[in-house]
C-alpha cells in the first residue's frame, strides 16, 4: 500500500488565519490546532497534513527578511520528512516572500506553495478555503512517485503560479494576484489542468540547498515626471547604500538630463548595482531601443529584463548576500536565470 504524501502547513499570519468575531466584528486568529475539525474537507485529501505556526505570526505589512529566514530554515529542517509545503500567508506581501524563498530555496524537488485569502476562514463567502484544500492538493500532486510541482509557487484563485513572477494586483478582487510575463502553471477547474511544460526544474545534479542571508540595505527608485536632483541624490548617494532598483518608464526609458546620468555613472563607479525594471505591469526592460536608454547600457546598469518589482528587489537581496563578486559578477549573475524569474 501506497504511502500517503506528507503536507506541512507553516502558518505565518494574515487573513486567512482569521476568524471574525460577529459580535464585535474584530478578527481573531484562528486555532491551527482545531484545522481538520474546521474544515472537515481536508480529511477528503489523500494526504496526511501537520502544521507548525512562526515565532511570531504578523500582519504580511510587516514581513522583515529575518522572517524569510525562518521560514526557510523550517523547510529545511523539515525537508526530509515532509513530500511537500503550504506557506499560510498575508496577501500584501505574499509576492515579495514567494520571491524571496524561491532564491533561499535552491534545487527544490518538493512544492512549496503560498497561499492566504481575501476573507476570513469563517466568513460565509471567504476564499479560504478553496484556496487553502487546493494548495495542498497540489503541493501532495506526484506523478511516479515523484512530486509534480518542484518549486516555489503562489495559488490564488483557481490559478497556480511561478511565485517569483507574480504581483498582487487587487484589495478588493478575489483575485487578487496576476503573473503579467508568465502564464499559471496549473489551472482549478473540475479537474487540475497541469501545464508540464511551464514548471521549474532546477539542476536535478545539485542537492536542496538553503540561504539564510539577505542584504537588506537596498532601496527602489520610482521615476515620475518631474524628478529633482536633490531626491535622486538622497538615495543613490547614501553611505550604506549596496544596491537599488530603479522604475523605469516603458520598455526601461529613463531621464536623459546630465545631472540624472551623472548620477547613475557615479553610483555604479562605487560598485552599487543599479537594476533596470519597467513601471509597466507587463513587458520588459530592452535598453537601447529609445535614444532615452542608450546611455544606460554604457553605464554599465543592469537590465531586469521581465522580471518583477518584487523579484527584482529580493533577488538583489540574494544575490549581494550570498554570491560576492565585482559588479560585472553580480552584473552577470543577475541577467541570468536564477529561478524562472527571467525569460
Amino acid at each position: 500500500m501506497n504511502q500517503q504524501p506528507k503536507i506541512l502547513l507553516i502558518y505565518t499570519g494574515g487573513t486567512i488565519g482569521m476568524r471574525r468575531d460577529y459580535t464585535s466584528g474584530t478578527l481573531r486568529p484562528f486555532d491551527f490546532q482545531n484545522v481538520l475539525d474546521e474544515i472537515p474537507e481536508l480529511r477528503l485529501l489523500h494526504c496526511d497534513i501537520e502544521h507548525v505556526t512562526i515565532k511570531t505570526p504578523i500582519d504580511s505589512s510587516n514581513m522583515h527578511p529575518s522572517i524569510w529566514s525562518e521560514l526557510a530554515g523550517l523547510i529545511e529542517m523539515n525537508y526530509k520528512i515532509y513530500d511537500g509545503f503550504v506557506i499560510l500567508h498575508g496577501s500584501d506581501t505574499m509576492s515579495y516572500t514567494a520571491s524571496a524563498l524561491s532564491f533561499m530555496l535552491q534545487n527544490l524537488e518538493k512544492a512549496v506553495v503560498l497561499t492566504g485569502s481575501q476573507l476570513p476562514i469563517g466568513d460565509l463567502r471567504t476564499d479560504a478555503k478553496e484556496n487553502l484544500i487546493t494548495a495542498i492538493q497540489i503541493a501532495a500532486l506526484t506523478n511516479h512517485g515523484k512530486p509534480v510541482v518542484q518549486e516555489v509557487c503562489l495559488y490564488f484563485e483557481y490559478k497556480l503560479y511561478r511565485g517569483n513572477r507574480t504581483t498582487k494586483i487587487s484589495a478588493e478582487q478575489f483575485e487578487a494576484f496576476n503573473s503579467p510575463n508568465y502564464p499559471p502553471m496549473i489551472i482549478s477547474g473540475v479537474h487540475l489542468e497541469v501545464q508540464h511544460g511551464l514548471l521549474f526544474r532546477s539542476n536535478q545534479n545539485m542537492p536542496f540547498k538553503t540561504y539564510l542571508s539577505m542584504e537588506c540595505q537596498v532601496g527602489i527608485l520610482k521615476l515620475f515626471p518631474g524628478i529633482t536632483k536633490d531626491f535622486v541624490e538622497a538615495i543613490l548617494l547614501k553611505s550604506n547604500l549596496k544596491g537599488v532598483i530603479i522604475e523605469s518608464f516603458g520598455s526601461g526609458n529613463m531621464t536623459t538630463d546630465s545631472w540624472f546620468l551623472e548620477l547613475l555613472e557615479v553610483t555604479v563607479k562605487r560598485g552599487i548595482p543599479v537594476v533596470n525594471v519597467t513601471q509597466c505591469s507587463g513587458g520588459e526592460v530592452t535598453m537601447g531601443v529609445y535614444d532615452t536608454s542608450v546611455a544606460l547600457s554604457r553605464i554599465g546598469i543592469i537590465s531586469g529584463k521581465d522580471i518583477t518589482t518584487e523579484a527584482a528587489l529580493t533577488k538583489l537581496m540574494f544575490l549581494l548576500a550570498n554570491d560576492p563578486g565585482n559588479y560585472n559578477h553580480l552584473k552577470a549573475r543577475f541577467e541570468e536565470s536564477l529561478s524562472g524569474e527571467i525569460a
